[in-house]
């Protein structure tokens, strides 16, 4: 198993919004998304799709060389760090555009946005991980850890903190393993599942 990592580009879009697709498709918050599994299977693809625009646009995404998995980063400034809910880092009213782009009738869909927003930690600057996925049939193969060795060590070299929500105890045990450790409340979506805010200073 080849567990090199590269930066992806434009090119791999379309690999790197399939992977997440399948990826997360069963993962916790895409189930409260999308309830109905006939719906998330036509809907899904498009919150993927969504996501990784950002981090293409405003960060980064690093992927396995055959792209089998893949870490999208946005890099947070402490000038341009604070989110009250209407954003997301990508301007104003991001979450009501989410919604718009990706299920208009979906209010689930800017909903998740505005709650991850409203919870994200204004300072210091940091690297925000908003996603990270892995092939279904690999997810115990080592891609994820990694990726985040690679991304964290970045971080370690610039002095740079990362924050992320883990969104199943899976992940969380494995943000946990690199150092990762609660930072605030957890995020109960309505009716839904919680997710888990972590926060990693850089190691000097």
């Amino acid at each position: 198993m080849d567990r090199t990592v590269r930066r992806a580009g434009e090119p791999d879009r379309e690999a790197v919004v399939g992977l997440l697709d399948r990826a997360l498709r069963e993962d916790p918050v895409s189930c409260w998304v999308f309830p109905a599994v006939s719906h998330r299977a036509a809907r899904h693809r498009r919150l993927m799709a969504a996501f990784v625009d950002r981090a293409l646009e405003g960060g980064f995404i690093d992927v396995t060389v055959n792209v089998s998995a893949a870490l999208l980063q946005v890099p947070v400034h402490e000038a341009d760090s604070r989110l009250d809910g209407r954003e997301s880092g990508f301007g104003v009213d991001a979450p009501a555009r989410l919604r718009e782009a990706v299920d208009p009738g979906n209010e689930r869909v800017e909903l998740l946005d505005r709650v991850l927003a409203t919870a994200h930690p204004p300072t210091p600057a940091h690297c925000y991980f908003t996603m990270i996925g892995v092939t279904p049939s690999l997810q115990s193969a080592g891609l994820a850890s990694a990726l985040l060795t690679c991304a964290l060590e970045q971080c370690d070299g610039k002095g740079l903190a990362a924050y992320l929500e883990a969104s199943n105890t899976r992940s969380r045990r494995l943000a946990e393993r690199f150092g990762f450790r609660l930072h605030g409340p957890e995020l109960a979506l309505p009716g839904g599942p919680v997710m888990w805010p972590m926060w990693r200073d850089p190691s000097r």
